[in-house]
């Protein structure tokens, strides 16, 4: 995957998102503090947002360019987006919402079949079920579910766990690993939990008031701490 973000703005309440950054690793973590403009990055690929002013390329295709009036509706993206809130539809069973928006007609490789994606996620138990009766965890599963089923080119998932307790992250965290395993989706996952970005991420775009301040591999920007966690390694001092 090659995802260009090319000079990107866009005018938010407190601050202008300024963004210019190529995407190109698996897993690409948006990482900052809340209010960062991290969401309103992913609302702009998945095409909620337009831009006010620069470009967006992924692959060979131009998403959006305000210059040239260009900005492909989200449904012909090829993009899926897992917001904060799952957005799951209530009056629907677990079959009907993992169901909902895929085209039978259109073709999708052989892992990202009803039976192998429901396995994967272990959920196929859950499809007669109506949302309201499942835990959060099983929520997120469900919604990642429905994302998988659309047959992305490439998967953006807002802060999946922030909604969780502890002890739900912990359990929701091997599935998410087991997406990257399984399903060769380029993914941009925002989050403010720096070990969600050390135990998914390759690379790393550390955000603060809608710019990015730092990009790299993970390895590279994240150090673990005197605590059992990790933190951001602090910025070099700058060369003479």
């Amino acid at each position: 995957m090659n995802l260009r973000l090319e000079n990107l703005r866009l005018p938010l309440a407190h601050f202008p998102l300024e963004v210019d950054a190529t995407l190109s690793a698996r897993v690409t973590a948006l990482f900052g503090p809340s209010g960062a403009g991290k969401t309103s990055v992913l609302e702009l690929i998945a095409g909620l947002r337009r831009p006010a002013a620069g470009r967006i390329r992924l692959d060979n295709t131009v998403l959006a360019d305000a210059d040239a009036g260009i900005l492909v509706p989200p449904e012909r993206r090829g993009i899926g987006y897992l917001p904060q809130d799952d957005a799951l539809f209530p009056h629907l069973s677990v079959r009907q919402n993992l169901l909902y928006g895929t085209r039978p007609a259109r073709p999708r490789p052989a892992d990202l079949g009803f039976e192998h994606v429901t396995g994967v996620l272990e959920i196929g138990h859950l499809a007669e079920r109506r949302t309201g009766t499942l835990s959060g965890g099983e929520r997120q599963r469900v919604a990642l579910g429905r994302a998988l089923l659309g047959a992305p080119r490439l998967l953006l998932l807002d802060e999946p766990l922030a909604r969780l307790d502890g002890p739900l992250k912990e359990r929701l965290l091997p599935y998410l690993r087991r997406l990257r395993e399984e399903f060769a989706i380029p993914i941009v996952y925002v989050t403010h939990a720096p070990d969600e970005v050390v135990a998914l991420c390759d690379e790393v775009l550390v955000m603060e008031t809608g710019r990015v301040r730092r990009q790299g591999a993970v390895a590279d920007l994240f150090a673990p701490s005197a605590q059992p966690r990790y933190e951001l390694r602090p910025e070099p001092p700058p060369a003479f």
